[in-house]
């Protein structure tokens, strides 16, 4: 089966890629065609994962999925959350954005914090919605030289190492992308 994962981010098909069996053909935008910058302005990461994967059907007629994360930290109410990408501004910079929470979580001794993704599948015009969540805590700086995003600042519970420490292999025993991503394949498998 062909499944199109609508991302245009490169880090996030590699990992979802490894988490398919085999018999799951993912395919990326480009291969489809779809070459236009996909919508993300809904209000909240279910809303944003929706509008993502009905772009595709209504364009394509592709049974795909789609995804939105945000880190929520405890001590700033939720934020970032569905700002996750922009916290820095529209330029979408990795960098900026851990920089910029470092800065706001300056003043606060709570690290407690959250990754949460919400995946919306659409299969022969049909809406389902997948959800992980991993809980943790932020670091006082950044760790590590693997991942992406907010990767080098989060450290899972249960967990001595941050995101960007981790392998690919080992973040995927944990992460809320994963936890999502495999509910998603325990529904396509037994349906």
């Amino acid at each position: 089966m062909g499944l199109c994962f609508a991302t245009n981010n490169p880090h996030k098909l590699a990992e979802v890629a490894k988490l398919l069996p085999a018999n799951i053909r993912l395919l990326g935008l480009q291969e489809i065609g779809c070459f236009e910058d996909i919508p993300e302005t809904a209000d909240d990461l279910t809303g944003n994962a929706i509008q993502k994967a009905m772009f595709v059907w209504e364009r394509f007629q592709i049974n795909c999925f789609a995804d939105d994360t945000g880190l929520e930290v405890h001590a700033l109410n939720g934020a970032p959350g569905v700002f996750s990408a922009r916290y820095a501004g529209p330029e979408k910079d990795n960098e900026a954005n851990c920089a910029k929470l470092l800065q706001e979580l300056s003043k606060h001794e709570d690290r407690k914090a959250q990754f949460r993704t919400v995946v919306c599948l659409i299969l022969k015009g049909r809406q389902y919605l997948f959800e992980g969540v991993i809980k943790g805590k932020i670091l006082l700086s950044a760790r590590g030289n693997h991942g992406f995003g907010y990767d080098p600042l989060f450290q899972p519970e249960q967990s001595n190492q941050s995101f960007a420490e981790m392998s690919v292999h080992d973040k995927n025993q944990c992460s809320h992308r994963s936890r999502a991503i495999n509910k998603l394949v325990d529904f396509l498998i037994t349906d």
